[in-house]
Protein backbone atom coordinates (compact mmCIF):
# COMPACT_ATOMS: atom_id res chain seq x y z
CA UNK A 1 0.00 0.00 0.00
CA UNK A 2 1.64 3.13 -0.67
CA UNK A 3 2.30 5.84 1.91
CA UNK A 4 -0.74 8.39 0.79
CA UNK A 5 -3.10 5.43 0.23
CA UNK A 6 -2.37 4.37 4.00
CA UNK A 7 -2.76 7.62 5.56
CA UNK A 8 -6.41 7.54 3.68
CA UNK A 9 -6.73 4.52 5.42
CA UNK A 10 -5.89 5.25 8.35
CA UNK A 11 -7.66 8.67 9.01
CA UNK A 12 -10.71 6.52 7.42
CA UNK A 13 -10.51 4.36 10.41
CA UNK A 14 -9.66 7.04 12.67
CA UNK A 15 -12.49 8.92 11.94
CA UNK A 16 -15.02 5.78 11.78
CA UNK A 17 -13.51 4.92 15.80
CA UNK A 18 -14.37 8.77 16.73
CA UNK A 19 -17.87 8.30 15.30
CA UNK A 20 -18.38 5.33 17.17
CA UNK A 21 -16.52 6.50 20.47
CA UNK A 22 -19.22 9.52 19.92
CA UNK A 23 -22.08 7.68 19.16
CA UNK A 24 -21.76 5.30 22.21
CA UNK A 25 -21.03 8.31 24.68
CA UNK A 26 -24.33 10.38 23.15
CA UNK A 27 -26.37 6.92 24.07
CA UNK A 28 -25.06 6.83 27.89
CA UNK A 29 -25.63 10.50 28.28
CA UNK A 30 -28.86 9.81 27.10
CA UNK A 31 -29.57 6.93 28.66
CA UNK A 32 -28.11 8.70 31.66
CA UNK A 33 -30.59 11.68 31.68
CA UNK A 34 -33.18 8.81 31.69
CA UNK A 35 -32.00 6.99 35.00
CA UNK A 36 -33.07 9.39 37.53
CA UNK A 37 -36.70 9.70 38.94
CA UNK A 38 -38.70 12.57 38.25
CA UNK A 39 -39.53 13.28 41.65
CA UNK A 40 -37.53 15.19 44.04
CA UNK A 41 -34.38 14.11 41.61
CA UNK A 42 -31.19 15.68 43.70
CA UNK A 43 -31.83 13.28 46.72
CA UNK A 44 -31.38 9.76 45.14
CA UNK A 45 -33.68 8.68 48.89
CA UNK A 46 -36.50 10.59 46.88
CA UNK A 47 -36.44 9.63 43.27
CA UNK A 48 -39.24 8.07 42.28
CA UNK A 49 -39.21 5.36 38.98
CA UNK A 50 -39.49 7.09 35.70
CA UNK A 51 -42.63 7.65 33.42
CA UNK A 52 -42.52 4.45 31.00
CA UNK A 53 -39.67 2.68 32.59
CA UNK A 54 -40.16 -1.49 32.74
CA UNK A 55 -43.22 -3.00 33.75
CA UNK A 56 -43.45 -1.35 37.53
CA UNK A 57 -44.22 2.35 35.79
CA UNK A 58 -47.63 0.51 34.96
CA UNK A 59 -51.15 1.89 36.23
CA UNK A 60 -50.15 3.94 39.39
CA UNK A 61 -46.13 3.34 38.91
CA UNK A 62 -43.68 3.06 41.77
CA UNK A 63 -42.61 5.26 43.90
CA UNK A 64 -41.95 3.72 47.26
CA UNK A 65 -40.86 6.06 49.87
CA UNK A 66 -40.56 9.56 48.35
CA UNK A 67 -42.93 11.67 50.11
CA UNK A 68 -41.92 10.05 53.48
CA UNK A 69 -42.27 12.78 56.79
CA UNK A 70 -38.47 13.56 57.93
CA UNK A 71 -39.59 11.51 60.64
CA UNK A 72 -39.96 8.35 58.83
CA UNK A 73 -36.29 8.86 57.16
CA UNK A 74 -34.17 6.45 59.01
CA UNK A 75 -30.12 6.12 58.67
CA UNK A 76 -29.54 2.74 59.98
CA UNK A 77 -25.68 1.26 60.06
CA UNK A 78 -26.21 -2.65 61.78
CA UNK A 79 -29.40 -5.07 61.68
CA UNK A 80 -30.96 -3.92 64.38
CA UNK A 81 -31.50 -0.80 63.57
CA UNK A 82 -32.56 -1.53 60.01
CA UNK A 83 -35.12 -4.47 61.05
CA UNK A 84 -36.46 -1.68 63.30
CA UNK A 85 -37.01 1.23 60.96
CA UNK A 86 -38.89 -1.28 58.63
CA UNK A 87 -40.76 -2.47 61.75
CA UNK A 88 -42.00 0.93 62.71
CA UNK A 89 -45.60 1.03 62.75
CA UNK A 90 -47.85 2.12 59.70
CA UNK A 91 -47.81 2.23 55.97
CA UNK A 92 -47.14 5.81 55.22
CA UNK A 93 -43.91 6.22 52.83
CA UNK A 94 -41.03 5.40 54.76
CA UNK A 95 -37.25 5.96 53.66
CA UNK A 96 -34.48 3.69 55.31
CA UNK A 97 -31.05 4.79 53.95
CA UNK A 98 -28.67 2.12 54.62
CA UNK A 99 -24.43 3.47 55.87
CA UNK A 100 -21.86 1.08 55.42
CA UNK A 101 -22.23 -2.52 55.07
CA UNK A 102 -24.60 -4.36 57.25
CA UNK A 103 -24.10 -8.11 58.17
CA UNK A 104 -27.32 -9.99 59.34
CA UNK A 105 -24.64 -13.09 60.52
CA UNK A 106 -22.38 -11.09 62.37
CA UNK A 107 -22.19 -13.51 65.66
CA UNK A 108 -21.53 -16.38 63.11
CA UNK A 109 -23.58 -19.81 62.03
CA UNK A 110 -22.73 -20.87 65.25
CA UNK A 111 -25.37 -17.86 66.61
CA UNK A 112 -28.25 -19.80 65.33
CA UNK A 113 -27.16 -23.68 65.99
CA UNK A 114 -29.80 -25.12 68.40
CA UNK A 115 -28.90 -26.83 71.74
CA UNK A 116 -27.06 -30.56 71.08
CA UNK A 117 -26.63 -29.72 67.00
CA UNK A 118 -24.03 -31.31 65.88
CA UNK A 119 -23.07 -31.49 62.04
CA UNK A 120 -20.50 -34.55 62.46
CA UNK A 121 -23.15 -36.68 64.33
CA UNK A 122 -25.50 -35.34 61.25
CA UNK A 123 -23.43 -36.63 58.61
CA UNK A 124 -22.60 -39.99 60.66
CA UNK A 125 -26.94 -40.76 60.72
CA UNK A 126 -27.79 -39.82 57.30
CA UNK A 127 -24.83 -40.60 55.03
CA UNK A 128 -25.91 -43.05 52.15
CA UNK A 129 -24.03 -45.95 53.12
CA UNK A 130 -26.25 -46.32 56.63
CA UNK A 131 -29.68 -44.73 55.66
CA UNK A 132 -29.87 -45.11 52.10
CA UNK A 133 -31.53 -43.04 49.23
CA UNK A 134 -35.26 -44.66 49.35
CA UNK A 135 -36.30 -42.06 52.36
CA UNK A 136 -36.40 -39.03 52.65
CA UNK A 137 -35.99 -37.22 56.56
CA UNK A 138 -39.58 -35.54 56.90
CA UNK A 139 -40.40 -37.75 59.84
CA UNK A 140 -37.56 -37.42 61.68
CA UNK A 141 -38.04 -36.90 65.29
CA UNK A 142 -36.97 -33.23 66.68
CA UNK A 143 -34.35 -34.91 68.99
CA UNK A 144 -32.89 -36.37 66.07
CA UNK A 145 -29.67 -34.50 63.89
CA UNK A 146 -32.58 -33.82 61.47
CA UNK A 147 -34.67 -32.36 64.31
CA UNK A 148 -32.16 -30.18 65.66
CA UNK A 149 -31.17 -29.28 62.16
CA UNK A 150 -34.63 -27.83 61.75
CA UNK A 151 -34.45 -26.21 64.68
CA UNK A 152 -31.21 -24.41 64.11
CA UNK A 153 -32.45 -23.06 60.55
CA UNK A 154 -35.48 -22.19 61.97
CA UNK A 155 -33.72 -19.43 63.81
CA UNK A 156 -31.76 -18.62 61.35
CA UNK A 157 -34.89 -18.04 59.18
CA UNK A 158 -36.36 -15.69 62.26
CA UNK A 159 -32.69 -13.90 62.44
CA UNK A 160 -31.66 -13.25 58.42
CA UNK A 161 -34.84 -12.13 57.16
CA UNK A 162 -36.47 -8.62 56.65
CA UNK A 163 -40.12 -8.11 56.08
CA UNK A 164 -40.20 -4.77 53.91
CA UNK A 165 -43.70 -2.65 54.58
CA UNK A 166 -45.75 -0.72 51.70
CA UNK A 167 -44.72 2.36 50.49
CA UNK A 168 -41.04 2.19 51.43
CA UNK A 169 -37.80 3.53 49.78
CA UNK A 170 -34.44 1.37 51.51
CA UNK A 171 -31.13 3.03 49.50
CA UNK A 172 -27.69 2.80 50.02
CA UNK A 173 -25.54 5.98 51.13
CA UNK A 174 -22.40 6.51 48.86
CA UNK A 175 -20.48 3.32 47.52
CA UNK A 176 -20.21 1.05 49.99
CA UNK A 177 -23.82 0.33 51.35
CA UNK A 178 -24.71 -3.23 51.73
CA UNK A 179 -26.30 -6.09 53.05
CA UNK A 180 -24.32 -8.74 54.07
CA UNK A 181 -26.08 -12.67 54.53
CA UNK A 182 -29.43 -10.71 54.84
CA UNK A 183 -32.67 -12.13 52.90
CA UNK A 184 -35.02 -9.00 52.00
CA UNK A 185 -39.00 -10.07 51.98
CA UNK A 186 -41.09 -7.73 49.71
CA UNK A 187 -44.36 -9.71 50.43
CA UNK A 188 -47.87 -8.75 49.88
CA UNK A 189 -47.07 -5.51 49.65
CA UNK A 190 -46.98 -2.49 46.94
CA UNK A 191 -44.90 0.21 45.81
CA UNK A 192 -41.50 -0.72 47.26
CA UNK A 193 -38.39 0.68 45.79
CA UNK A 194 -34.47 -0.76 46.49
CA UNK A 195 -31.22 0.85 45.04
CA UNK A 196 -27.56 1.09 45.54
CA UNK A 197 -26.98 -1.74 47.75
CA UNK A 198 -24.16 -4.33 47.30
CA UNK A 199 -26.24 -7.87 48.61
CA UNK A 200 -23.55 -10.40 49.55
CA UNK A 201 -26.13 -13.83 49.45
CA UNK A 202 -27.11 -15.42 52.19
CA UNK A 203 -25.46 -18.88 53.42
CA UNK A 204 -27.78 -21.21 54.54
CA UNK A 205 -25.76 -22.43 57.85
CA UNK A 206 -27.97 -25.49 57.99
CA UNK A 207 -28.44 -26.82 54.36
CA UNK A 208 -30.93 -30.60 54.51
CA UNK A 209 -29.56 -33.63 52.45
CA UNK A 210 -32.58 -34.68 51.09
CA UNK A 211 -31.67 -38.59 49.65
CA UNK A 212 -34.41 -38.63 47.43
CA UNK A 213 -33.41 -35.65 45.19
CA UNK A 214 -32.18 -37.06 42.46
CA UNK A 215 -30.14 -40.76 41.78
CA UNK A 216 -27.57 -39.57 44.64
CA UNK A 217 -29.44 -37.43 46.87
CA UNK A 218 -28.54 -33.45 47.35
CA UNK A 219 -27.91 -31.00 49.31
CA UNK A 220 -30.75 -28.21 49.47
CA UNK A 221 -30.70 -25.10 50.75
CA UNK A 222 -32.71 -21.57 51.86
CA UNK A 223 -32.94 -17.91 51.16
CA UNK A 224 -32.73 -15.68 48.50
CA UNK A 225 -31.15 -12.15 48.56
CA UNK A 226 -34.47 -10.65 47.79
CA UNK A 227 -38.00 -12.36 47.35
CA UNK A 228 -40.88 -10.00 45.30
CA UNK A 229 -43.95 -12.94 46.42
CA UNK A 230 -47.20 -11.45 45.75
CA UNK A 231 -46.04 -8.35 45.62
CA UNK A 232 -46.81 -5.07 42.80
CA UNK A 233 -44.78 -2.26 41.70
CA UNK A 234 -41.50 -2.98 42.93
CA UNK A 235 -38.06 -1.25 41.47
CA UNK A 236 -34.79 -3.12 41.49
CA UNK A 237 -31.97 -0.36 40.50
CA UNK A 238 -28.28 -0.25 40.60
CA UNK A 239 -27.80 -3.07 43.01
CA UNK A 240 -25.08 -5.43 42.84
CA UNK A 241 -26.23 -9.23 43.83
CA UNK A 242 -22.96 -11.75 44.50
CA UNK A 243 -21.84 -14.99 46.34
CA UNK A 244 -18.69 -12.45 48.01
CA UNK A 245 -16.50 -14.44 49.92
CA UNK A 246 -18.56 -17.29 50.00
CA UNK A 247 -18.56 -18.68 45.91
CA UNK A 248 -19.63 -21.82 45.57
CA UNK A 249 -16.19 -22.87 44.69
CA UNK A 250 -15.29 -22.90 47.54
CA UNK A 251 -17.97 -25.20 48.98
CA UNK A 252 -17.24 -28.63 50.35
CA UNK A 253 -18.58 -32.05 48.96
CA UNK A 254 -20.24 -34.35 51.40
CA UNK A 255 -21.82 -37.73 49.93
CA UNK A 256 -20.41 -37.16 46.39
CA UNK A 257 -22.35 -33.70 46.45
CA UNK A 258 -21.49 -30.35 46.63
CA UNK A 259 -22.98 -28.60 50.35
CA UNK A 260 -24.83 -26.12 48.55
CA UNK A 261 -25.01 -23.38 50.61
CA UNK A 262 -26.88 -20.61 48.38
CA UNK A 263 -30.35 -20.46 46.75
CA UNK A 264 -31.31 -17.74 44.63
CA UNK A 265 -30.46 -14.01 44.27
CA UNK A 266 -33.44 -12.85 43.00
CA UNK A 267 -36.94 -14.77 43.22
CA UNK A 268 -40.52 -13.32 41.79
CA UNK A 269 -43.25 -15.82 42.60
CA UNK A 270 -46.96 -16.21 43.80
CA UNK A 271 -48.45 -13.74 41.60
CA UNK A 272 -46.31 -10.51 42.17
CA UNK A 273 -46.70 -8.10 39.35
CA UNK A 274 -45.19 -4.84 37.99
CA UNK A 275 -41.57 -5.58 38.86
CA UNK A 276 -38.38 -3.60 36.67
CA UNK A 277 -34.84 -4.56 37.64
CA UNK A 278 -32.59 -2.09 35.97
CA UNK A 279 -29.27 -1.25 36.07
CA UNK A 280 -28.06 -4.06 38.43
CA UNK A 281 -24.88 -6.31 38.39
CA UNK A 282 -26.08 -9.81 39.31
CA UNK A 283 -22.61 -12.13 39.49
CA UNK A 284 -20.84 -15.11 40.72
CA UNK A 285 -23.97 -17.38 41.30
CA UNK A 286 -25.55 -20.77 40.20
CA UNK A 287 -29.49 -20.78 40.50
CA UNK A 288 -29.71 -16.56 39.92
CA UNK A 289 -33.49 -15.55 39.11
CA UNK A 290 -36.55 -17.41 39.04
CA UNK A 291 -39.84 -16.30 37.94
CA UNK A 292 -42.98 -18.30 38.98
CA UNK A 293 -41.35 -21.18 41.50
CA UNK A 294 -43.45 -23.82 40.32
CA UNK A 295 -45.65 -25.71 37.31
CA UNK A 296 -48.26 -27.26 39.88
CA UNK A 297 -51.67 -25.96 38.95
CA UNK A 298 -51.98 -24.26 42.40
CA UNK A 299 -49.18 -22.41 41.48
CA UNK A 300 -50.59 -21.28 38.40
CA UNK A 301 -53.99 -20.34 39.97
CA UNK A 302 -52.14 -17.45 41.09
CA UNK A 303 -49.39 -16.57 38.92
CA UNK A 304 -51.53 -16.69 35.10
CA UNK A 305 -51.63 -13.05 33.91
CA UNK A 306 -49.19 -11.80 36.67
CA UNK A 307 -45.27 -11.93 36.85
CA UNK A 308 -44.80 -9.19 34.76
CA UNK A 309 -41.15 -7.78 34.94
CA UNK A 310 -39.00 -5.85 32.73
CA UNK A 311 -34.78 -6.25 32.79
CA UNK A 312 -33.17 -3.54 31.59
CA UNK A 313 -29.39 -2.27 31.52
CA UNK A 314 -28.22 -5.11 33.91
CA UNK A 315 -25.34 -7.11 33.70
CA UNK A 316 -24.89 -10.85 34.26
CA UNK A 317 -21.56 -12.23 34.67
CA UNK A 318 -19.92 -15.46 35.53
CA UNK A 319 -23.75 -16.97 36.53
CA UNK A 320 -24.65 -20.71 35.49
CA UNK A 321 -28.57 -20.44 34.81
CA UNK A 322 -31.43 -18.37 35.43
CA UNK A 323 -31.01 -14.92 34.28
CA UNK A 324 -34.08 -14.98 34.38
CA UNK A 325 -36.10 -18.60 34.55
CA UNK A 326 -39.54 -17.80 33.70
CA UNK A 327 -43.05 -19.41 34.61
CA UNK A 328 -46.20 -17.57 33.53
CA UNK A 329 -45.19 -14.26 32.82
CA UNK A 330 -44.97 -11.50 30.78
CA UNK A 331 -40.69 -10.52 30.71
CA UNK A 332 -39.44 -7.98 29.12
CA UNK A 333 -35.32 -8.19 28.95
CA UNK A 334 -33.37 -5.84 27.23
CA UNK A 335 -30.36 -3.81 26.74
CA UNK A 336 -28.60 -6.43 29.38
CA UNK A 337 -25.35 -8.03 29.10
CA UNK A 338 -24.25 -11.63 29.43
CA UNK A 339 -20.99 -12.46 30.41
CA UNK A 340 -20.41 -16.04 30.33
CA UNK A 341 -18.38 -18.31 32.64
CA UNK A 342 -16.82 -21.60 32.46
CA UNK A 343 -19.37 -22.67 34.09
CA UNK A 344 -22.26 -21.44 32.13
CA UNK A 345 -25.17 -23.53 31.65
CA UNK A 346 -27.47 -21.18 29.81
CA UNK A 347 -29.05 -17.87 30.33
CA UNK A 348 -32.94 -18.06 29.14
CA UNK A 349 -34.88 -20.15 30.60
CA UNK A 350 -38.00 -21.09 28.98
CA UNK A 351 -40.75 -22.21 31.38
CA UNK A 352 -44.46 -23.08 31.33
CA UNK A 353 -46.96 -20.68 29.58
CA UNK A 354 -44.01 -17.86 29.88
CA UNK A 355 -44.21 -14.89 27.61
CA UNK A 356 -40.31 -14.05 27.53
CA UNK A 357 -38.83 -10.97 25.02
CA UNK A 358 -35.49 -10.57 24.52
CA UNK A 359 -34.38 -8.20 22.21
CA UNK A 360 -31.22 -5.75 22.03
CA UNK A 361 -28.89 -7.65 24.42
CA UNK A 362 -25.57 -8.73 24.18
CA UNK A 363 -24.12 -11.32 24.99
CA UNK A 364 -20.09 -12.56 25.60
CA UNK A 365 -19.22 -16.38 25.43
CA UNK A 366 -16.39 -18.24 25.74
CA UNK A 367 -14.70 -19.67 23.54
CA UNK A 368 -16.55 -23.36 22.58
CA UNK A 369 -19.80 -22.36 23.96
CA UNK A 370 -22.62 -21.83 21.23
CA UNK A 371 -25.16 -19.39 21.10
CA UNK A 372 -27.48 -22.43 21.56
CA UNK A 373 -27.12 -22.57 25.00
CA UNK A 374 -28.61 -19.12 25.47
CA UNK A 375 -31.98 -20.26 25.19
CA UNK A 376 -33.02 -23.17 27.53
CA UNK A 377 -36.64 -25.04 26.74
CA UNK A 378 -37.99 -26.45 30.20
CA UNK A 379 -41.36 -26.36 28.77
CA UNK A 380 -43.25 -25.64 25.11
CA UNK A 381 -43.66 -21.61 25.03
CA UNK A 382 -43.45 -19.21 22.39
CA UNK A 383 -40.28 -16.63 22.93
CA UNK A 384 -39.29 -13.50 21.35
CA UNK A 385 -35.89 -12.96 20.66
CA UNK A 386 -34.44 -10.52 18.05
CA UNK A 387 -31.53 -7.96 17.49
CA UNK A 388 -29.12 -9.61 20.19
CA UNK A 389 -25.41 -9.90 19.33
CA UNK A 390 -23.32 -12.76 20.55
CA UNK A 391 -19.46 -12.01 20.75
CA UNK A 392 -19.77 -9.01 18.04
CA UNK A 393 -21.92 -10.52 15.57
CA UNK A 394 -26.16 -10.53 15.22
CA UNK A 395 -27.20 -14.00 16.09
CA UNK A 396 -30.92 -15.27 15.90
CA UNK A 397 -30.71 -17.13 19.22
CA UNK A 398 -33.94 -18.91 18.44
CA UNK A 399 -32.62 -20.29 14.96
CA UNK A 400 -29.02 -21.22 16.25
CA UNK A 401 -30.82 -23.12 19.05
CA UNK A 402 -33.43 -24.58 17.08
CA UNK A 403 -30.45 -25.86 14.52
CA UNK A 404 -28.55 -27.07 17.44
CA UNK A 405 -30.59 -28.81 19.84
CA UNK A 406 -33.53 -30.08 17.67
CA UNK A 407 -34.94 -31.91 20.27
CA UNK A 408 -36.22 -28.66 22.24
CA UNK A 409 -37.52 -26.88 19.42
CA UNK A 410 -38.42 -23.55 20.12
CA UNK A 411 -41.80 -21.84 18.91
CA UNK A 412 -41.04 -18.00 17.41
CA UNK A 413 -43.40 -15.18 18.84
CA UNK A 414 -44.35 -14.44 22.79
CA UNK A 415 -47.45 -13.02 21.79
CA UNK A 416 -47.13 -9.41 23.18
CA UNK A 417 -45.19 -6.12 22.09
CA UNK A 418 -43.47 -4.27 25.25
CA UNK A 419 -43.98 -0.75 25.37
CA UNK A 420 -42.68 0.46 28.69
CA UNK A 421 -39.24 0.82 27.92
CA UNK A 422 -36.89 3.90 27.86
CA UNK A 423 -34.88 4.14 25.35
CA UNK A 424 -33.65 0.88 23.61
CA UNK A 425 -29.99 0.85 22.37
CA UNK A 426 -28.80 -0.76 19.82
CA UNK A 427 -26.74 -3.96 21.24
CA UNK A 428 -23.47 -3.54 19.92
CA UNK A 429 -23.31 -0.08 22.54
CA UNK A 430 -24.97 -2.28 25.52
CA UNK A 431 -21.62 -3.87 27.02
CA UNK A 432 -20.15 -0.23 26.95
CA UNK A 433 -22.69 1.32 28.56
CA UNK A 434 -24.02 -1.32 31.25
CA UNK A 435 -20.20 -1.76 31.73
CA UNK A 436 -20.01 2.15 33.15
CA UNK A 437 -23.37 2.11 34.42
CA UNK A 438 -24.62 -0.80 36.44
CA UNK A 439 -24.07 -2.06 39.98
CA UNK A 440 -23.90 -0.41 43.33
CA UNK A 441 -21.76 2.93 43.74
CA UNK A 442 -23.19 3.79 40.63
CA UNK A 443 -25.96 5.65 41.31
CA UNK A 444 -26.42 9.61 40.01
Amino acid sequence: MSTSRWHEHATKRTAALVGCTALVLSLTAATAQARPGHHHPRDTARQTLPANDGWASHGTGTTGGADADRNRVFTVSTWDEFKAALAVEGTAPRIVKVKGTIDAVSEGCEAFAAPGYDFDAYLEKYSPGRWGLETDLSDEPDDSPEGLRRASAAQQDRSIKASVPANTTIVGVGRDAGLTGASLQIKGVDNVIVRNLTFESPVDCFPQWDPTDGDKGNWNSEYDSAVVYGSTHVWLDHNTFTDGEHPDSAAPTYFGMLYQQHDGQLDIVKGADYVTASWNVFTEHDKTILIGNSDSESTAALDRGHLKTTFHHNLFKDLVERAPRVRFGQVDVYNNHFVAGEDYSYSFGVGKESQLVAEHNAFTLPDGVSPAKVLKKWSEAPVTAAHNRVNGRSVDLIAVHNAQIPDETLQSGAGWTPTLRTKVLPAWAVPFVVGHGAGAGRLR
